[in-house]
């Protein structure tokens, strides 16, 4: 489908790896896109997990680095998840732009105006508009079971952890080279420099790794919609159909035979 972000080759995906590994902080980079790759999770997603999502800490040691446990499922809360205000950035108040009505609403709220109007009574437009949607995100449990993933993660905590010993569950499992947290922006941005700008992996972004993983698992899972729909953490599967659409080397392949 046109805008979406390409999924790259199998190739391509292990030269991004590769390259990876010739820049600074392979270890944090490398656990990025494992979790993007591996777990499918958003860049929202990526930028606000918690050391305790990923792993148990070992008691403080006086000067030493904490020890850590690979947790066997990665829980994702779903205040972290799309739709959800998991940044708390949202405006407290909401000004609509558009509303819509069935006709038959339609009909009935052009009824009451006419009755207030005609008994001189005072009429409040905003009395008439529609409940609001309220978008909530997805909670979903994903297995680290991955043997790449688990040695990502195992290689960067050991980094992550020697730089902070005092290191609590809730602090961020990603930070930025002064000690902050990545907003989620950022993160994007610098996902897509590793895809794009290190790997040259045209038309590729931060939401490749998503999308191949969903996608392999819909054309590889003897087309599991279900399983993806889990994965992905959607509440509807409509919104898992998008990513069924044949892989690249499938279509390279089909042309190739012409």
């Amino acid at each position: 489908m046109a805008g979406q972000a390409r999924v790259p080759t199998p190739e391509e995906e292990q030269h991004l790896f590769d390259v990876i590994r010739e820049h600074r902080y392979p270890e944090k980079n490398t656990a990025i896109m494992r979790i993007s790759f591996c777990l499918g999770l958003r860049v929202q997603e990526i930028s606000l997990l918690e050391l305790k999502e990923v792993c148990t800490l070992g008691p403080m040691r006086k000067n030493l680095p904490r020890e850590f446990k690979l947790n066997q499922i990665l829980h994702l809360p779903k205040s972290y998840t799309k739709g959800a205000d998991a940044m708390q950035r949202s405006n407290k108040t909401y000004e609509r732009e558009t509303i819509s009505f069935s006709i038959e609403r339609f009909d009935q709220i052009l009824e009451q105006v006419e009755a207030l109007a005609k008994a001189g009574a005072p009429i409040d437009p905003t009395k008439f508009y529609p409940p609001e949607k309220k978008h909530e995100g997805q909670s979903r449990d994903l297995p680290i079971v991955s043997a790449d993933l688990i040695e990502a993660l195992e290689n960067y905590l050991i980094v992550r952890l020697e730089k902070d010993l005092s290191a609590k569950p809730s602090d961020r499992l990603f930070i930025t080279q002064k000690g902050g947290s990545y907003s989620p922006n950022t993160l994007q941005e610098h996902m897509s420099l590793m895809l794009r700008g290190w790997a040259n992996i045209e038309k590729a972004s931060s939401h490749s790794g998503r999308r191949s993983l969903l996608t392999n698992i819909i054309h590889d899972q003897n087309g599991s919609m279900k399983i993806a729909q889990k994965v992905a953490g959607h509440k509807s599967a409509t919104s898992t159909v998008i990513y069924d659409e044949p892989p690249e080397t499938q279509v390279a392949d089909a042309l190739r035979k012409k």
